[in-house]
């Protein structure tokens, strides 16, 4: 069934958009979990004072991956080194920074198992958050077929099918958060 009405397209494409924006987030979040390994990234929620501007630490200097466990910031102004170590600890995400005058290194430590199974759980309840998010776009697209099937808009078999798109859209989304979530709980119970 093909249907020829612009507020039905525009009704799909912000269910897409929004479905689609859900798990782009949801991904960017699992990014900055960390899973033993050290990762960039974990920083990237990090915002330090530059001269009155809250700016994230890979714009106020360089981060490098030196081995598996360690990541080392050399920021480009000296100065900016005790406002980084400051600004880590304060943000405690998990790793306590070493300034050496020079550069800040980050040392993960080894994730125990009891760790894991937290970051695990952090893990399935992001997922769930998301598909709460990916529920209500469909409450809201549902909402807005109603009103058009009340105004005449929409025909009852125009509204049945519309309603059943819709709902591919979102099994889909709900199946995309799903597959995430199972990688990133391997990834985190990997040693």
């Amino acid at each position: 069934m093909n249907i020829e009405n612009e507020q039905y397209d525009l009704i799909m494409m912000e269910t897409l958009e929004k479905t689609e924006k859900t798990i782009s987030v949801l991904n960017g979040e699992y990014i900055t979990i960390r899973a033993g390994r050290a990762n960039p990234h974990v920083l990237d929620k990090v915002l330090v004072d530059y001269y009155g501007t809250p700016t994230p630490i890979n714009q106020v200097g360089n981060i490098a991956v030196t081995d598996g466990r360690c990541l080392v910031i050399s920021p480009w102004d000296a100065s900016m080194l005790k406002v980084i170590e400051k600004q880590i600890l304060a943000d405690n995400i998990g790793i306590t920074p070493t300034n050496d005058g020079k550069v800040i290194r980050l040392v993960f430590p080894a994730l125990t198992e009891e760790r894991r199974k937290e970051l695990v759980k952090q893990v399935k309840k992001m997922a769930e958050d998301a598909k709460v998010a990916v529920r209500n776009v469909r409450r809201d697209a549902m909402d807005s077929l109603k009103k058009m099937k009340t105004n005449k808009e929409l025909s009852e078999d125009e509204h049945a099918f519309c309603e059943k798109e819709i709902d591919k859209v979102v099994s889909e989304a709900i199946e995309k958060i799903e597959k995430l979530s199972v990688e990133k709980e391997k990834d985190v119970l990997s040693v």
